[in-house]
């Protein structure tokens, strides 16, 4: 059989949990995922656990955090006062914002903590900080 090496296109169906088992993605019910390996198309740790599979190998993998999304970083969450903000500004904790960085690109904004007088906008991604695990099947080298 055919193992899987660095610069193969592969389809790969996954489910992604936390080590307390809370399921944050999965491919059931939608096509499955497809990457060259070895491309940096997705987290790290997922990418190193592929080469050497085979179609239909399935496995566990278990992927600290600085393979996965890194650590929080407490310099990417902001207090804005609401004055500083646009009236048409939802003023609710869950949603996704986009705001524009120094740099003028825009980036994906959570809103965490809103009072009377400010927001918290979390820039990390939601996954920052943890460790994930995945269930994983091969399901073609393309």
């Amino acid at each position: 059989m055919t193992q899987v090496k660095d610069g193969d296109t592969v389809k790969i169906t996954y489910t992604g949990a936390l080590t307390d088992g809370t399921v944050f993605d999965s491919s059931e019910g939608r096509e499955p995922l497809e990457f060259t390996v070895g491309s940096g198309q997705i987290i790290k740790g997922l990418d190193e656990a592929i080469p050497g599979m085979t179609v239909g190998e399935a496995k566990r993998v278990e992927i600290p955090m600085m393979k996965a999304y890194g650590p929080r970083h407490l310099d990417k969450v902001l207090d804005v006062p609401l004055d500083d903000l646009p009236e048409d500004i939802p003023r609710e904790v869950g949603i996704t914002l986009a705001m524009r960085g120094e740099d003028g690109q825009e980036m994906p904004v959570r809103v965490t903590r809103v009072t009377d007088t400010h927001m918290t906008l979390d820039a990390n991604h939601r996954l920052a900080g943890e460790a994930l695990v995945f269930d994983i099947e091969l399901v073609a080298i393309a």
